[in-house]
């Protein structure tokens, strides 16, 4: 490309230095992880379609996929070295509509629009919740002080997790049939729980801490296996059973962080490693 010196003896009169070309267009490698988060963007919008039309079981499908999509932009980011703050920041946006305001529409329109005014309210609470876990996460992301972090562990429910809670009354409602499981004051209730879950400071099993013993890793492997197949036959009954586990590892994590802080001072748990604004550990 030829330069036009009128142009750069202009820049040099007003004080700016010659003009700087622009970068011809971003590489694959910066698109791939933020084209993963629009997508798990959309199907939660999708979502949200699904239940309007009262196709619950596509709508909440939808969310898990979402969740799905949006495990796998972060890990696509570090392994391709494409880890940015607008990649961050557009994360957290899609994950507070994804994860918060479709789950609580889905549920409001499934059985909370019975009792509009509280029901309404719980919905409101379950997605400012969600919003709120994600800027407390976001104005953290550059903080070496985190012991719950430090230690493995995660603060309160991450947003995607917290979502697959919500649905646990659709879930067991699907599967069996029952109308008691649409309950709207009883899901209410739910929704106000699962909310505070996520804004806590609980301490939680983080990724790092699920380490099965070498005895045990055949039999983990037979289990996800087993999974996989029980969530192709029976799905509603699985994603109620696995949603179930999780909430029995809730007192499971506090105890072992009640351990580590025993055994290892606050001082003394070694810093955590600061990988530049990823926002995969702790949604």
């Amino acid at each position: 490309m030829i330069s036009d010196p009128g142009l750069e003896a202009e820049d040099s009169i007003a004080g700016r230095g010659p003009r700087r070309r622009l970068a011809a267009g971003l590489s694959v490698r910066a698109i791939v992880p933020n084209a993963i988060t629009v997508a798990a963007l959309c199907s939660g919008l999708t979502g949200i379609r699904f239940a309007i039309d009262g196709n619950f079981e596509k709508s909440i499908l939808a969310i898990i996929l979402a969740g799905v999509l949006d495990g796998i932009d972060g890990r696509a980011a570090r392994m391709l070295n494409a880890q940015t703050r607008f990649g961050a920041e557009l994360d957290s946006l899609a994950d507070s509509i994804s994860f918060g305001v479709a789950p609580a529409l889905i549920v409001y329109l499934w059985t909370l629009h019975e009792i509009p005014s509280f029901g309404w309210i719980a919905a409101l609470a379950f997605a400012i919740c969600c919003v709120l876990r994600l800027a407390r996460f976001n104005s953290r992301l550059d903080m070496l002080d985190q012991p719950h972090k430090a230690a493995g562990f995660l603060t309160g429910v991450p947003a995607p997790i917290g979502a697959g809670l919500a649905f646990l009354p659709m879930y067991l409602g699907i599967a069996s049939g029952r109308p008691e499981f649409a309950n709207p004051v009883v899901v209410s209730l739910w929704m106000v729980l699962n909310a505070f879950l996520m804004i806590s400071s609980i301490p939680t099993l983080g990724w790092s801490r699920m380490r099965p013993p070498g005895s045990l890793r055949l039999g983990v492997l037979a289990l996800v296996g087993l999974t996989v197949a029980s969530l192709l036959t029976e799905t509603w009954f699985t994603l109620a059973a696995i949603t179930i586990a999780y909430l029995l590892l809730i007192p499971i994590g506090l105890i072992t962080y009640a351990k580590v802080r025993r055994q290892f001072p606050a001082s003394a748990i070694p810093a955590p490693v600061v990988r530049p604004y990823d926002a995969t550990d702790a949604f």
